[in-house]
């Protein structure tokens, strides 16, 4: 009955917000959908998210500039999940900091065809940062961190659908991880290590499902966390994240062919940040989000590999950081994440992007 009444919520605030943003108020929606880390109870978007709040871009702007809408809210108001990943249709949402904890199991997918959310057998040892990707038939969940953003788990699990399956355990507890599938593996790459000397790791981990085993390749140039990771043509794109900290975020953007195993320098994404949203749409790869030093990013900016240059989009109705951003048919889903920086707060905001 629990999650019949928050999907009746979330489907009855989904409607009252269409209907005031019809009329112009972007800001609608946002009405108890946030809830603070150390007190339990909605609230509605914190001041201190105007004060973070950045949008404007150095990059031109594209010609067609695109929109964004809102959706039917996550049932938990969540954030630190890091990323979220495609699986048969749906956004699923793995982990992080929700209702008073920083290492809540909670497993939520969310349908465009209904605009409705399910919450879903939950992932064996919650953690936040949870390192995600699907491959084949299965979503995989490799590490984390069971504090706020430190002290790492070395745990991996794959999803069928119905249930999860304990797998081969990472060489090294880790969270904050970039992960893919490309081909026959599952690439993990970057991501922190420790707890009162948390630091960012360069390394690059492939997995095998076939057989349950991990092998090296070359390292990252820079050892990061945080950062956004999409595949194209076969090379895996690399941008931005943290370098230990928010206070040190990157502008760098690499490339890795597995072909020669080499990294290639890429031209830096105009607004260093981490904690983002990144995903192939259509022709372009899309960064949206992220969080820095007193600042919560709701740039748009995407990279064009035929021009091998960024251009700036539609900035995010409500920048947020920790978010989970995935593309399914021709939209770019975005939800949850943190309204200022840092994990103080956490939202339930749903919002999508799209050209058309």
């Amino acid at each position: 009955m629990l999650l019949n009444r928050r999907n009746m919520l979330a489907a009855g605030l989904s409607l009252g917000a269409g209907s005031a943003l019809a009329q112009g108020n972007i800001h609608a929606h946002h009405a108890g959908q946030f809830e603070r880390l150390n007190q339990a109870g909605r609230v509605d978007l914190p001041d201190l998210h105007h004060a973070h709040a950045v949008t404007d871009s150095p990059a031109p702007k594209a010609a067609r500039q695109g929109a964004w809408r809102a959706l039917a809210p996550l049932p938990v108001p969540r954030t630190e999940m890091a990323w979220a990943v495609e699986y048969r249709g749906r956004m699923h949402l793995v982990g992080g900091y929700a209702e008073q904890r920083v290492d809540r199991p909670y497993h939520h997918a969310y349908d465009p065809r209904t605009d409705s959310w399910a919450e879903l057998a939950q992932v064996p040892r919650g953690a936040n940062h949870v390192g995600v990707a699907t491959h084949g038939e299965r979503l995989y969940a490799f590490g984390g961190f069971l504090e706020q953003n430190r002290t790492p788990h070395d745990g991996a699990y794959a999803f069928d659908g119905g249930r999860w399956h304990t797998l081969r355990r990472l060489p090294e507890a880790c969270g904050a991880m970039a992960c893919i599938a490309l081909g026959e593996n599952i690439h993990i790459i970057g991501g922190a290590i420790g707890s009162d000397n948390r630091r960012s790791i360069d390394w690059h981990l492939v997995y095998d499902p076939r057989t349950d085993r991990y092998s090296r390749r070359q390292p990252m140039p820079l050892g990061r966390d945080h950062a956004g990771i999409v595949t194209v043509a076969g090379v895996i794109h690399l941008i931005a994240g943290r370098v230990d900290t928010f206070h040190t975020n990157s502008n760098l953007h690499h490339s890795y062919d597995p072909r020669t195993d080499a990294w290639t320098f890429r031209p830096p994404i105009p607004t260093a940040r981490s904690g983002h949203g990144c995903v192939w749409y259509r022709d372009r790869i899309f960064c949206m989000g992220g969080e820095g030093t007193n600042r919560v990013y709701g740039q748009n900016e995407a990279f064009n590999p035929a021009t091998n240059s960024w251009e700036s989009y539609a900035p995010m109705m409500t920048p947020r950081h920790g978010m989970g951003a995935v593309v399914i048919g021709d939209g770019v889903y975005v939800a949850g994440g943190g309204p200022q920086m840092g994990g103080g707060v956490k939202s339930a905001i749903n919002e999508a992007f799209s050209l058309a």
